[in-house]
């Protein structure tokens, strides 16, 4: 070993690995910011307020249906499921160009949404056809 590298070894030596030094604990609490509102608080032996809950089921009673504008996919397929013999899921693909995963997710929520019952059946050539019973 040379001179030079006994000094740069023991200088490495000396200064130890490279370690992240400990972190501190935190001394300072959770407080609640200056000016946040507070919570309501009730009278004694007073019955909670009503919940949002009861409110959503008041305002979904009193919404009324509305049907899909006329030029969309959506109108496209109530129209050919009201159809006498329905339509089939293949019909329906080829009229809006959507996958079958989306014209049976429609069909799921059309029902609520515009207050139709839709019965799914397969017909003689085992294909899923779709239509409004009344």
């Amino acid at each position: 070993m040379t001179n030079a590298e006994t000094n740069t070894a023991a200088t490495v030596a000396a200064q130890g690995a490279h370690v992240a030094p400990e972190k501190a604990p935190s001394r300072k609490a959770a407080t609640q910011k200056k000016g946040a509102p507070r919570g309501q608080k009730t009278a004694k032996g007073a019955k909670p307020k009503k919940t949002a809950k009861a409110s959503k089921k008041a305002a979904k009673a009193e919404r009324k249906t509305t049907a899909p504008r006329a030029e969309s996919k959506g109108a496209k397929i109530l129209a050919l499921i009201r159809r006498p013999k329905g339509a089939t899921l293949a019909e329906i693909m080829k009229a809006t160009d959507w996958q079958a995963h989306s014209v049976r997710g429609f069909i799921s929520t059309a029902g609520k949404k515009h207050t139709v019952k839709i019965e799914s059946s397969k017909n003689e050539a085992d294909d899923r056809v779709y239509k409004i019973v009344k």
